[in-house]
């Protein structure tokens, strides 16, 4: 006779789905995280599917609802906003990320009361986690890493747990696929405790498409990402650009003003007007970044303050014998 264990938690799990014409993959994702965690509530968004992924979710026993603004950050802002759990898991329905990690990714969440563990995607299919998809997330996980700080190592990972503490603080402004970027961010602006755990990642199965552009949300993430520069470090970005300013000038100005000690005279007068702006450019830029890190200082204040009135994270799982088998 073998003995076999179900698994109950006293923590409030919930498994977000932001989905869009999933059909192929979404009952499977549904079923497996059931099996895996009972007592979670499934939820999965519909951002505006032509196909019957609602109706098949649904029926796998998700509850189902919308969100009619298109894009993934408008989903994952909805999410955040509806639903009342201890800890979130977000996973996208495309059945490529592994279910079976999602155990080990809460028990690690709350052993050392982390605020996010992000899925780090391992694969050896060129067809699931293609050279050029590779390199990018390298160069931009490497940028975010050197503006920000060290975090994840796989920045566009869209399987995480979080804490509630970073859902309710979390501002959500990023409308698409950026939205997984400012994850990042916020956790590492707040220093908030995350971590990772290695998930073993496919590719799509048969009749399933990416929602992907590759160039197109390429330059939408790099965009955020100085974005969030210049709303989250704005004395960094403002001093680049007050630096870049004061070397131009410099290198316009200097060849006038050696000719007018040499000479007296100002041979190249719209040069040295162009100089002297760009000077004035670099000087307001540095100011600027004076008053607006002050204000940047006290808006991170308040999301700090609202991130610590809610509790550290805790999910004490426990193992129950559930039924003997032959």
């Amino acid at each position: 006779m073998i003995k076999t264990y179900q698994y109950e938690s006293d923590a409030r799990v919930a498994i977000l789905i932001p989905c869009y014409n999933e059909e192929v993959t979404i009952g499977d994702v549904v079923s497996e995280f059931r099996n895996i965690l009972p007592s979670a509530d499934i939820y999965v968004y519909d951002n505006n599917s032509s196909d019957n992924t609602s109706a098949i979710a649904k029926d796998a026993g998700a509850i189902v609802r919308t969100e009619l603004r298109q894009g993934k950050g408008h989903v994952i802002r909805r999410m955040f906003a509806d639903i009342d759990a201890d800890f979130y898991v977000l996973v996208d329905g495309d059945a490529t990320y592994e279910a079976a990690a999602v155990r080990r990714m809460l028990t690690l969440a709350s052993e050392q009361n982390l605020d996010m563990v992000t899925g780090q995607r391992v694969t050896d299919r060129q067809a699931a986690y293609r050279s050029g998809h590779v390199l990018g997330n390298k160069l931009f996980t490497g940028l975010v890493r050197c503006l920000f700080g060290p975090g994840s190592k796989d920045i566009f990972s869209g399987y995480r747990i979080f804490s509630k503490r970073f859902v309710k603080s979390f501002p959500a402004l990023s409308t698409g696929f950026e939205i997984e970027t400012e994850f990042t961010v916020h956790a590492l602006t707040l220093a908030m405790p995350i971590s990772e755990v290695e998930t073993i990642y496919v590719e799509r199965p048969e009749g399933s498409a990416s929602k992907l552009n590759t160039y197109q949300d390429g330059l939408r993430i790099l965009i955020a990402i100085f974005n969030l520069l210049r709303r989250e470090r704005p004395l960094m970005f403002f001093s680049t650009l007050g630096i870049i300013f004061m070397i131009a000038g410099i290198a316009l100005g200097t060849p006038i003003v050696m000719e007018f000690i040499r000479t007296g005279f100002v041979p190249r007068m719209p040069t040295a007007i162009l100089a002297t702006g760009l000077e004035t450019l670099a000087a307001l830029a540095f100011c600027c970044g004076q008053i607006v890190e002050n204000v940047a200082l006290a808006r991170l204040e308040a999301k700090r303050l609202n991130y610590l009135s809610y509790p550290a994270p805790q999910y004490n799982e426990k193992r129950l014998p559930c039924k003997r088998e032959a």
